[in-house]
């Protein structure tokens, strides 16, 4: 019985890092196109409106 209790929890621990990496990896991946689109562009950033004040900033990342 305590082998079926470690296996689980390696796999619960295995499956949370896979989670982790797959989120961490698409996020890199969004800056990566973000910043080739704005080297395509010219531009020095990304504008992102605020949702109180309306006014237009550049997107931190």
């Amino acid at each position: 019985m305590p082998p079926l209790i470690f296996l689980a929890v390696v796999g619960a621990i295995g499956y949370a890092g896979y989670k982790k990496l797959t989120k961490e990896a698409e996020r890199i991946v969004a800056r990566s196109r973000r910043e080739e689109k704005e080297a395509r562009s010219g531009s020095q950033g990304t504008l992102v409106q605020d949702p109180k004040t309306g006014v237009y900033t550049i997107a931190k990342d």
